[in-house]
C-alpha cells in the first residue's frame, strides 16, 4: 500500500472515516494512507467497538471488514446507517460472494471490495459518485464458482442456518459444512 505525497484528496466538510478490521497491521497501513488523503481516521477491531463508536460519533465514511472476531461487519453498516443516513460505507472482505454483497448494499453499503484492496481502490470506492459503471469481468465465473454463489445465497436466505440450508439444497449437512469451510473457487 503506497502512501504518496500527491495522492488524491477527499473534499467536503466532514471527512471522518471509521476503519473496522481485526487485522491490526492492515488497518494501521490503511489508516495512514487514508490520513494522507485527507480523512480524519478512527479505527475499531471488533463489531462491539465499531458499533459503540458509530453510535457516539457517526462517521461520514466507513470501511468495514465482513468477518470480525465477534460477529458480522454488516451489523456495523446497519448501526452507521441508523445514525447517519448519508454515510458512505464500503464492505471489505476476503470471503466475497454475491449473497453478502447484495445484503451489504441493501443495508446501505455503497460498494463491496475483495481483499487484497489497496488504498487507491478504497479511496475510489468511498468517493465514487456512482456515475461510473464497473467494467464487465474479463473472465466469467467458473461452474464451481456459480455453484458456490448459489449455495451462499441460499445460506444467507436461511439466516446462515446450516441445517435449513442443507434441507433446502437437498444436501447432507456435513457435506454443506465442508463446502462452507472452504474458500470460494475462482
Amino acid at each position: 500500500m503506497n502512501i504518496e505525497a500527491n495522492a488524491p484528496q477527499v473534499t467536503g466538510d466532514d471527512t471522518s472515516l471509521l476503519l473496522v478490521d481485526d487485522d491490526k497491521p492492515f488497518v494501521t497501513r490503511l489508516a495512514r494512507a487514508m490520513e494522507a488523503r485527507g480523512f480524519v481516521v478512527d479505527t475499531a477491531e471488533s463489531v462491539a467497538e465499531a458499533v459503540a463508536k458509530a453510535k457516539a460519533h457517526p462517521p461520514a465514511y466507513a470501511v468495514v471488514d465482513m468477518r470480525l472476531g465477534d460477529g458480522n461487519g454488516l451489523d456495523v453498516i446497519a448501526a452507521i446507517r441508523e445514525k447517519r443516513a448519508d454515510a458512505r460505507a464500503v464492505i471489505l472482505t476476503g470471503y466475497g460472494n454475491i449473497a453478502t454483497a447484495v445484503t451489504a448494499v441493501k443495508l446501505g453499503a455503497i460498494d463491496y471490495l475483495s481483499k487484497p484492496a489497496d488504498a487507491d481502490d478504497v479511496f475510489a470506492a468511498l468517493t465514487n459518485s456512482g456515475e461510473q459503471r464497473a467494467a464487465p469481468p474479463e473472465n466469467p465465473m467458473s461452474a464451481d464458482r456459480v455453484r458456490w454463489e448459489h449455495i451462499q445465497r441460499v445460506f444467507e436466505m436461511c439466516d446462515r442456518n446450516v441445517s435449513e440450508t442443507a434441507r433446502r439444497l437437498n444436501m447432507h449437512r456435513r457435506t454443506l459444512q465442508r463446502i462452507l469451510a472452504k474458500r470460494a473457487p475462482r
